[in-house]
């Protein structure tokens, strides 16, 4: 009989010596992907249940910060930031919308998560700009134009805003255009671009009609500041006349290129 031949005597091989070293290595990646994922989900449950079942972090302590005229009781109690409740699931966003609807002297409010047990409230209080009084009480106007709170005792070194606007006539047009809330923001921006050593000597900004703003300023000193436009050009022209003309009473930078100032 003749002998088996290389092809035979090679497959007999092959099948005693099992199966090739990809298939065990399939097999033992198989067992390692098994294993990897039986422990991804006892860590996550592990970790769901320390985030939201778990008394590990749940809200302890409410901490306030940037208060000036608030306190920080008034904030926390506007706030309402759920004492005991998981951390994770506080809603960051309701609080912030919350704060700045219940408190409107709030300008920005970050609120943050400080594992494992607080919720940290960073706040920033608007500033005013200017007053309007009524009634014995002065409603503050940030730089925004927003009156945001009213105030019993007016802030030290803010200026007044005083709307003259008559009701018949020419100025009736002017505003029936812009209307009192535009009147109040076009006093805000001259009262933005007054410079800083003008400004403190400022006691208030009469608006009259749109393109007819005045400043009076300590000493009986009047300016004549007229529209809002041209804000930075008229506060550099007002400084270089009040050095320029230290005893005038009387200052025009309604048209900055041409200013003019007189005593009388």
């Amino acid at each position: 009989m003749a002998g088996s031949t290389t092809a035979e005597r090679g497959e007999r091989q092959r099948e005693s010596s099992g199966p090739p070293p990809v298939r065990r290595w399939g097999r033992r990646h198989l067992r390692l992907i098994i294993l990897l994922a039986v422990a991804l989900v006892f860590l996550g449950s592990g970790t769901f249940w320390l985030l939201y079942g778990s008394d590990l972090a749940r809200v302890e302590r409410v901490s306030v910060s940037g208060a000036r005229v608030l306190t920080p009781g008034q904030v926390r109690e506007a706030a309402e930031v759920p004492v005991g409740d998981p951390l994770a699931m506080v809603d960051t966003e309701t609080i912030a919308s919350r704060l700045r609807q219940e408190l409107p002297r709030i300008g920005t409010v970050d609120v943050v998560r400080s594992w494992p047990h607080g919720i940290g409230l960073k706040i920033t209080e608007r500033t005013p700009v200017l007053l309007m009084e009524k009634g014995g009480e002065f409603i503050e106007i940030d730089a925004e134009g927003v009156r945001y709170a009213t105030v019993s005792k007016a802030p030290h070194g803010v200026p007044r805003l005083e709307l003259t606007v008559r009701r018949s006539g020419t100025t009736a047009a002017s505003l029936r255009r812009f209307d009192e809330g535009r009147l109040v923001r076009e006093a805000v921006r001259v009262a933005r671009d007054v410079p800083d050593s003008v400004a403190r000597a400022t006691r208030s900004v009469n608006v009259r009609t749109y393109d007819d703003i005045s400043l009076k300023l300590t000493g009986g000193r009047e300016v004549a500041w007229g529209s809002a436009e041209e804000g930075a050009a008229k506060g550099r022209t007002l400084t270089a006349l009040l050095k320029a003309a230290p005893d005038a009473r009387h200052f025009d930078v309604s048209v900055p290129t041409a200013p003019a100032s007189s005593a009388g």
